[in-house]
């Protein structure tokens, strides 16, 4: 049975390739953390397929990957095509070295690691489309921001290439960004202080992608994605983990993250101090250890009045 497919935007036979890992890969777990809600438009599940509007250095292109007994067949159209394909790889985890991650001592992790081998730490190698929605983030709900970044996307954007499920929108590029206008941002409810942070990320776009040349994360490269005024430790690490592949960038910040570490490691909620504290052993792969935690399944008991909106991110 074939997707449920619009029009083909393009005619060109797709780029193709099939990526062999030597273990398991998940792919829909490790490529989780890109999508922004459940109507993200740029990322679509279609029974095992994962697929994915991406705005590459050579133009706009769609990604189908489907999972296969001989490995991971992806599939790209448009003028981006060829970057993407060659991407694949580090986007499934290719690099992203979990050898050195003991997680023996602790019950909860030891059952996480064992149900999920084949989950792994993306590398997009994309900046500023992981840049801008840790952006809408700041300070607002999941639910706002996620609402914001379809409005915003789908206005703005570019239907993705190919035959793509209907509605896939490739993100707009840091031009069309800077030319969306101020009332544009006010109906999609992002106030100055968000959409002026995304305008300064956007005139310094090209030299933050070149963070991505220093590596998988680490202080440098949050140093740079901090210089610009607006962009803060939750929003580098949110960025670092997605664009990077950061395996230690734990999201200090988050209002959610410290309650579910907390609860999931030792039954009980704690702060971002109490979260580092109980992250520490495991100093170089925090962000894998988070990942095990929000990949498990598990969540914390709902108790008591729910909170409105009080995400203390850092911008």
């Amino acid at each position: 049975m074939s997707d449920p497919a619009r029009p083909i935007v393009s005619r060109d036979a797709p780029v193709e390739s099939v990526y062999r890992p030597v273990g398991p890969v998940d792919v829909r777990a490790t490529l989780r953390p890109l999508s922004r809600g459940g109507g993200d438009p740029t990322v679509r599940v279609v029974g095992a397929r994962v697929w994915r509007a991406v705005r590459t250095p050579a133009g706009a292109a769609t990604l189908c990957l489907t999972p296969g007994p001989s490995g991971v067949h992806g599939a790209a159209w448009g003028p981006g095509a060829d970057w993407l394909v060659d991407s694949v790889p580090e986007m499934l985890g290719r690099g992203d070295d979990w050898s050195g991650l003991d997680v023996a001592g602790n019950a909860f992790l030891r059952d996480a690691r064992h149900r999920l081998p084949g989950l792994h730490l993306t590398r997009t190698n994309q900046v500023l489309q992981m840049l801008v929605p840790a952006v809408l983030e700041q300070k607002v709900t999941s639910r706002e921001a996620w609402r914001a970044w379809r409005s915003l996307v789908v206005r703005f954007g570019d239907p993705a290439p190919g035959p793509a499920p209907e509605g896939l929108t490739v993100p707009p590029d840091a031009e069309a960004w800077r030319r969306v206008p101020s009332w544009e941002w006010h109906r999609a409810g992002v106030g100055p202080q968000r959409s002026d942070t995304v305008m300064r990320v956007c005139a310094v776009a090209a030299s933050l992608e070149r963070t991505l040349a220093l590596g998988r994360g680490g202080p440098e490269v949050e140093r740079r994605l901090r210089s610009v005024p607006g962009v803060g430790v939750w929003t580098a690490a949110e960025t670092m983990q997605r664009a990077h592949g950061d395996a230690d960038s734990p999201s200090v910040g988050d209002y959610h993250l410290p309650a579910l570490v907390g609860w999931a490691l030792i039954g009980r909620p704690v702060d971002d101090d109490g979260m580092l504290e109980l992250l520490e052993p495991w100093r170089g792969h925090r962000e894998r250890v988070m990942r095990l935690i929000s990949a498990s399944g598990f969540s914390k008991p709902k108790f008591g009045p729910r909170m409105t909106i009080q995400d203390h991110r850092f911008h």
